[in-house]
């Protein structure tokens, strides 16, 4: 069996992700101050690194597979397989201006500031998306047509457009309007640390949440696409399992059909005979989001309810299926 090397997200989403893997392995090993994480496999080899550098790291074949969020994949350009959303680590990318600023969003601030002559500075850790997002606001495109807008970090400069900055943040972003920049783009979940900070969101540029990425080379690799598609098979589990109840209960014979009729379920319900006659168990798997609306016709039409949350549901029979494609 060939190993397979498996980078996952240091910072805000390493709790997450830790969570994940112990909802999809039955051992999670990590020694204190130190980036390897040993699983119950061995032929998988793990490593704590970055998000930002994982998409690069994974493209480029060091590793295998990879956590990370999505908008780090777009900033970076990697040619990557985004295999599975492993929905959790979700933000948005924003574009943030001081709370005195009267523009509607970016496109008029850069109108006004084209209009006027006037050098508009961006800060942002997401240089390449952010470029991408400034070359599309229509106002740039009416004052400075195909140019690139100058890129600024201490090691090098791109782009040709001095009228357009944007300056590479090391952090603490929302910090730096209005003496030092302009605006913003950042991200952010709920908005607070912004409005703490006086500014106030004027776009939306994406959103992003965790994905898990593939080597392209190593998903062709017979050997080692086997064992990336144990960890698919794997992770889509834990997803799919916090999604679910697994619920067993019993009913009567005169009531068994009527609650077949009301209640949802993942596949067939599994039944089966009581050992008291007349009586039979009911085993399934339903939504989360569903119990609520199922418990006051189980109090009417059943008894006994167990509910257990399930730690994974496994689809293998879609794995196999794309094994085969």
């Amino acid at each position: 069996m060939s190993q397979v090397k498996f980078a996952i997200p240091k910072g805000s989403l390493e709790e997450a992700t830790f969570k994940l893997l112990e909802r999809s392995w039955t051992k999670v090993n990590r020694k204190n101050r130190t980036y390897r994480v040993f699983l119950d496999d061995p032929n998988i080899i793990v490593k704590m690194l970055r998000p930002q550098e994982i998409p690069t790291l994974v493209s480029e074949g060091l590793y295998d597979v990879g956590i990370t969020g999505k908008d780090w994949v777009e900033e970076t350009k990697a040619d990557v397989e985004q295999i599975l959303d492993l929905e959790y680590g979700k933000i948005r990318l924003v574009v943030a201006l001081p709370e005195k600023y009267t523009y509607k969003n970016l496109d008029s601030m850069i109108s006004d500031y084209a209009k006027k002559k006037k050098t508009l500075r961006i800060s942002s850790e997401y240089l390449t998306t952010a470029a991408k997002f400034i070359r599309q606001c229509k106002s740039y495109q009416k004052y400075y047509g195909s140019k690139e807008p100058l890129i600024v970090t201490p090691w090098v400069r791109l782009g040709t457009n001095k009228n357009v900055q944007i300056h590479l943040s090391f952090g603490a972003t929302e910090a730096k309007p209005p003496e030092d920049v302009d605006a913003i783009i950042d991200v952010t979940d709920t908005g607070t640390t912004l409005k703490q900070n006086k500014l106030k969101i004027v776009d939306e540029v994406l959103t992003s949440t965790a994905h898990l990425i593939v080597n392209k080379k190593s998903l062709k690799d017979s050997k080692k696409r086997e064992k990336i598609f144990d960890i698919v098979t794997l992770l889509r589990g834990a997803v799919h399992g916090r999604k679910y109840l697994h619920i067993y209960l019993n009913v009567e014979e005169k009531n068994l059909k009527k609650l077949l009729s009301q209640m949802s379920s993942l596949k067939r319900p599994t039944i089966s005979p009581l050992s008291e006659d007349g009586w039979y168990g009911v085993n399934t798997v339903i939504k989360k989001e569903e119990f609520h609306k199922l418990i006051p016709k189980l109090r009417k039409l059943a008894q006994g309810l167990v509910v257990h949350e399930p730690r994974q549901i496994l689809e293998l029979e879609e794995i196999k299926r794309d094994e085969e494609n």
